[in-house]
């Protein structure tokens, strides 16, 4: 019975383990931009829109994922808009390229999105004059719910998510604002005490494991007697 007890036991503090890791890596993306809590739970919950006045910040109001490039090429989503240039001149969103590129010259000093996407720049050498820079495109899916996460605030597609939609951000994608992001729908609170919770579970299946040892370790003395 004591042995049933500790693989029990162990097998649940191995759990309880995994749960706190998870609820910690929560607690500590409450504050990025677009994170969603892990493991997640029923619909595909949009954040608060929270004004930055920051030109390179973006969000996307309605449904729709950014769309970037992973560095195998292939495509991932993230309603995190906290956009960047890279070496290249190449827009980038948490250091990953956008899909498709858009590529801004280096004379462009601030750039300007509209809430359909279309991106243009002003010439630092002709600041009346607005520069055509690219479309972002953003997509969606029929169950943006069954999204694979490889973050927080990142996704691949998958089977569950159902069919991919790529296009202009509008009605149906949900439209882009300049000078926003979107805030974590992760509530620190609730991680708090979800975390209160699991540590306690994880002492009191500790003391399992301790009084399933203490038997086993009499059973054995038992045995070694003459």
């Amino acid at each position: 019975m004591s042995l049933r007890a500790l693989s029990i036991a162990a097998a649940q503090g191995g759990a309880l383990l995994r749960r706190i890791d998870a609820i910690s890596g929560n607690l500590a993306c409450a504050d990025m931009p677009g994170a969603h809590r892990l493991p997640r739970t029923g619909d595909f919950k949009h954040g608060i829109l929270q004004s930055t006045l920051r030109d390179l910040d973006i969000a996307i109001e309605g449904d729709g994922f950014l769309r970037v490039l992973l560095p195998d090429g292939s495509a991932a989503f993230t309603r995190a808009g906290s956009l960047d240039r890279n070496d290249q001149g190449l827009l980038t969103a948490d250091g990953l390229v956008l899909d498709p590129p858009l590529k801004v010259p280096p004379s462009i000093s601030k750039l300007t999105i509209d809430p359909d996407g279309f991106v243009q720049g002003l010439d630092s050498e002709a600041p009346r004059t607005l520069v055509p820079i690219g479309q972002i495109e953003v997509s969606r899916f029929e169950n943006a719910s069954g999204l694979e996460p490889i973050n927080r605030a990142l996704f691949r597609a998958s089977q569950a998510a159902g069919d991919r939609f790529d296009g202009r951000p509008g009605e149906e994608f949900g439209s882009i604002r300049q000078g926003y992001l979107e805030s974590s729908t992760i509530n620190p609170l609730r991680e708090l005490l979800d975390l209160a919770h699991a540590q306690r579970a994880f002492e009191l299946n500790n003391r399992v494991i301790q009084a399933a040892d203490e038997v086993l370790q009499g059973i054995n003395n038992l045995r070694r007697r003459p």
